[in-house]
């Protein structure tokens, strides 16, 4: 056997050991954590509810606890090897997994969907991007402010309907399931938002090849560009809400219970305002790009967030950064979207 091929049996022996010491690790730490918190909530609710006057106390299964532990652990353990989120961005990013998997599948489904799909999109030809954006990083990774300006409206809807509605997965009926489905469309419209506009950044940037339209002026930007948009970029927005509302309708499907499925309304609407959503959530982020965020190009001709002797003004005032213009725009969406959608959801 050659050199070569010793080196290259041993390396594949060491990462295969690597890799079940790891699946050892989580199920060490994943499965001890889900059972004292399983054990928490029997105390809680047998002891301390009860004496409140509560007739049924409200217990999670221990399969749950273990789902909403272990899921959300490996997902930010691989998004953290493949350097698509910091160490910070995967220890934030497990809390927001946990409390949207303990709440709802369907959540947890919508959580998978966006970050997947936006990391594939992120890291689509980093040669161009890197040509135009100063602040480009290798994978895309994603810090714990990202992880929040994208996930904390949805972590909070997610909360409110663990204490509302319990960890259960509903179909949407404003007529029966009031609560349940505002607080469900509010967390579709949140990353339906987030995965349409990640989606005409990051692809829509570097599979076009003409120059975007600034969104207030309609007059031909470098791309690049805060509020900068295009055909293309339109046309990968809404599919990236698309893409967010099939997976919430392939779980509701799946995780919902038959008989209350059956009575329930129809869930087809979830494509419509999924692409709804992604579509919105783009146009108010370029919006607010081209308004409340500054652009312009430095002298080796690449978009910058800040003004200086060397930058030329392209668009935008130095108010908002792209954090906050993300945040606002989850934080818009989750309201709008069941804002709307209680109007207009088929009672039949």
């Amino acid at each position: 056997m050659s050199q070569t091929s010793k080196e290259s049996t041993n390396s594949k022996s060491i990462f295969l050991k690597n890799e079940h010491i790891l699946t050892v690790l989580i199920c060490a730490i994943s499965i001890p954590l889900s059972m004292s918190m399983w054990i928490i909530n029997l105390i809680y609710s047998k002891f301390i509810i009860r004496n409140e006057g509560f007739d049924e106390p409200v217990v999670i299964s221990p399969a749950r606890w273990l789902a909403s532990c272990f899921i959300p652990l490996v997902i930010t353990f691989i998004g953290y090897r493949k350097k698509s989120l910091s160490l910070s961005g995967a220890i934030l990013g497990f809390g927001v997994g946990f409390i949207l998997t303990l709440s709802n599948y369907c959540f947890l489904a919508v959580l998978f969907t966006f970050f997947i799909s936006s990391s594939k999109a992120t890291k689509l030809r980093p040669h161009l991007k890197r040509k135009f954006d100063p602040e480009f990083k290798e994978g895309g990774q994603r810090n714990w402010i990202q992880v929040l300006c994208n996930g904390g409206m949805a972590t909070q809807l997610g909360l409110l309907y663990l204490i509302d509605v319990g960890a259960s997965e509903k179909p949407i009926d404003f007529i029966r399931d009031y609560r349940a489905s505002w607080l469900s469309m509010g967390i579709l419209g949140v990353f339906a938002s987030c995965n349409g506009d990640t989606w005409a950044s990051e692809l829509g940037t570097v599979i076009s090849n003409s120059e975007p339209y600034l969104i207030t002026s309609l007059k031909r930007v470098p791309k690049g560009t805060n509020g900068g948009i295009s055909l293309m970029g339109t046309i990968f927005s809404g599919l990236g809400g698309f893409i967010i509302g099939l997976s919430y309708y392939i779980a509701i499907l799946y995780f919902s219970d038959r008989s209350i499925l059956t009575y329930a309304p129809p869930q087809w609407p979830l494509l419509v305002y999924g692409t709804f959503g992604g579509l919105i959530g783009s146009f108010i982020d370029s919006l607010m790009g081209a308004t409340l965020q500054y652009s312009g190009m430095d002298k080796n001709g690449k978009i910058v967030s800040h003004s200086s002797g060397s930058v030329k003004h392209i668009s935008g005032k130095n108010i908002l950064d792209n954090h906050s213009v993300n945040l606002i725009s989850t934080v818009i969406m989750g309201l709008l979207m069941p804002t709307i959608s209680k109007y207009l959801w088929p009672m039949y």
